[in-house]
């Protein structure tokens, strides 16, 4: 599974406005790890900068006066990103200027028909109604490290909401682990079925170290909260270890 998380810092808020890209940052994830693989261009906007988006980014126009148009790296990004899952917060914004970047090129696509969305504020929203549901207040929620976001960067947003995403996606369910007795429930039935069974052949059985346990004990402390404390594993292994009745 190859997704996407993709960022876009802009002049100001509305795409149809004329307002333009100025940044985009792009990290990829392998089966639900990040590869190392990025796409990250500043972009020279041809118009003025809001004060209000500059408040919030950082980007002054004279750092983008010799760094190409969108026309320019537009057959790149689509490279980048074709036939993946883009997971974006509060995708209808960005997508909406993707487009209206992709609208000025002659023969290019919208995005709908290059990639699938995934929008995680819509996301957070269904995990978490009622609640702030900003890309902060999930990296609080979930205790992802966002010390650095000082200001809106896209690149280092996006690096932020890969950390979120795989947080709130750590579930059960999206382990394939469903009791419900669905994918999940076959493929342990099929394993189950067939043990390894070979003459003279001894498995070595290696414990985990401390380091090792103290990682396992920090992953089912996200799973825990991705699922809003519906993990068995503990459950399970309190049973266990709770003594027998006499």
């Amino acid at each position: 599974m190859r997704q996407i998380v993709l960022d876009v810092e802009t002049t100001g808020l509305e795409a149809s406005a004329g307002h333009r890209i100025i940044e985009i940052g792009c990290v990829e994830i392998l089966n639900r790890r990040p590869s190392g693989q990025k796409f990250h261009r500043f972009l020279n906007p041809e118009r003025e900068i809001d004060a209000g988006a500059l408040a919030v980014h950082g980007i002054e126009l004279s750092r983008l006066v010799q760094a190409p148009k969108f026309a320019e790296i537009a057959v790149e990004l689509v490279a980048f990103i074709e036939g993946a899952e883009l997971i974006i917060h509060n995708a209808p914004f960005d997508v909406g200027f993707l487009d209206a970047e992709f609208a000025r090129l002659n023969g290019s696509r919208p995005i709908a028909q290059v990639c699938k969305v995934l929008d995680t504020l819509a996301l957070a929203r269904s995990l978490h109604p009622g609640q702030r549901n900003s890309l902060d207040a999930l990296c609080k929620r979930y205790s992802v490290d966002n010390a650095k976001r000082e200001l809106h960067g896209a690149l280092l947003d996006a690096g932020i909401l890969v950390d979120v995403y795989l947080a709130m996606t750590g579930g059960q369910s999206a382990l394939a682990l469903d009791m419900s007795g669905g994918r999940g429930e076959s493929a342990r039935s099929t394993v189950a079925s067939a043990p390894i069974r070979a003459a003279g052949i001894t498995l070595a059985v290696a414990a985990a170290d401390a380091e090792e346990l103290r990682q396992h004990e920090a992953m089912l402390d996200l799973i825990a909260k991705a699922s809003g404390g519906k993990a068995v594993w503990r459950a399970a292994g309190a049973a266990d270890a709770l003594p027998e009745q006499a």
